[in-house]
């Protein structure tokens, strides 16, 4: 059994270890980083049915403890989903290195250059919840970007954390560098949490992926930065300009492709104008997709079956078949509601108009905000990053897909010829 001393001298040394190894992979070029992540996709590969086994174990455990089928579905692995592993990480390795980008150029009167430069953020730690796919699509992203990476999965998933973080070592060993390239906590022990909170001297940064209540413990005890990322309560607003044969299929795809991602709808925003047109196709195929409706009280008027919408309904990532509905008078008021319940992640409105299109796109404040298309599309994959590390929902360094680019700071590399201050 661990106890809070061995916890705490562990994850110490684990920050002393990443903390040594981040000055060895700074030395690493673009094609030696590459050879290592074509090595861990192959290894991956190659070692499913062990991955596989120990999958396994974490949905025995998670059915035994009856875990919901939306994050069941985040835990679950497939021999597809591990080749979907192996296949994000050499698209990885295909990408452009971010690392010693000459981001500006210039020189001064007085001779001196001054170039702005990409480089690490240095150790990251990353601490998530049910998918072990996060795992080695976080390996990928930090270490292509020359970081250094100390994750903290979720106890869900500990198993197959485990057994591909140790896949993802081997393979950097067998490449002759360090295997702290990648370090995982082992622990579920919700101490060790705070334990990596408080590694300020040897962790750069800290991102948290999962729940709100996760993100928002992760931010009120770090000692290190944090860059949020995760929690989406995304909204559809399908205006009284809408055509509606766009509108049912997007809110179908945004809502019931897969409940429990973060880019999935959670709320429907309706102009009263169009309800009585719109809002008796929309039930029909919602109930078609098993869709819980929680609606206020004028569109309840026509969701009859549906349950009255609370404050509380406004405001929750549901993760599951279940969609609020409200109703509005106005773009206006839209904007109003969305901004008010929203997290600061993918919005969407549903309209010919261009006009008050361009309204919602202005007036929203949220990373991504969509015009006639699924709130589905905010991933890094689909924006052309070849994968992303999280969505990040706040202001300061990222915001919105996080990929490589993200992953870096930048310093100043300034040259001269024996100048001196005067």
């Amino acid at each position: 059994m661990s106890t809070g001393a061995n916890i705490k001298d562990t994850i110490n040394s684990m920050g002393k270890k990443a903390f040594d190894a981040k000055f060895e992979l700074l030395k690493l070029d673009e094609e030696s980083k590459n050879q290592v992540l074509l090595k861990v996709a192959d290894a991956l590969v190659e070692n499913t049915a062990n991955i596989l086994t120990a999958n396994e174990r974490d949905i025995e455990r998670g059915l035994a403890n009856g875990m919901h089928e939306g994050l069941l579905d985040r835990l679950r692995l497939t021999d597809n989903r591990i080749n979907d592993m192996a296949e994000g990480i050499r698209q990885v390795a295909g990408l452009p290195d971010p690392v010693g980008t000459v981001m500006d150029d210039w020189t001064l009167e007085n001779g001196l250059n001054i170039k702005k430069v990409s480089v690490p953020l240095g150790v990251i730690g990353i601490i998530y919840e049910s998918r072990p796919n996060v795992t080695a699509d976080a390996f990928s992203l930090t270490f292509k970007a020359g970081n250094v990476v100390i994750l903290k999965g979720g106890s869900d998933a500990i198993e197959s954390n485990m057994a591909i973080t140790n896949v993802i070592r081997d393979a950097i060993e067998k490449e002759g560098y360090s295997k702290d390239f990648i370090q995982l906590i082992p622990f579920t022990d919700r101490s060790a949490v705070n334990e990596l909170l408080a590694l300020r001297e040897y962790v750069d940064v800290i991102i948290p992926r999962g729940s709100a209540r996760l993100i928002k413990t992760v931010c009120e005890n770090s000692k290190i930065p944090v860059i949020e990322t995760g929690s989406g309560n995304c909204h559809i607003y399908v205006d009284k300009a809408a055509d509606i044969n766009k509108a049912i299929p997007i809110i179908i795809n945004a809502k019931t492709q897969r409940i429990g991602v973060c880019n999935a709808a959670e709320s429907l925003v309706v102009h009263k104008d169009i309800m009585e047109e719109f809002l008796p196709k929309f039930k029909e195929e919602m109930a078609k997709n098993n869709v819980e409706l929680r609606a206020d009280e004028e569109s309840i008027k026509i969701l009859t079956d549906a349950k009255p919408a609370t404050e509380a309904d406004f405001g929750t990532e549901y993760l599951d078949y279940i969609l609020s509905v409200k109703t509005v008078n106005n773009v206006d008021e839209a904007i109003e509601h969305i901004n008010k319940y929203n997290t600061g992640h993918s919005e969407s409105i549903i309209t010919e108009d261009k006009e008050t299109a361009e309204k919602f796109l202005k007036g929203i404040d949220a990373a991504c905000v969509y015009v006639n298309a699924s709130t589905r599309f905010t991933d890094g994959f689909q924006f052309g990053f070849g994968a992303e590390i999280g969505i990040s929902t706040q202001k300061l360094h990222a915001r919105g897909p996080m990929g490589l680019k993200e992953l870096t700071s930048y310093k100043y590399a300034i040259t001269g010829d024996g100048q001196i201050r005067k």
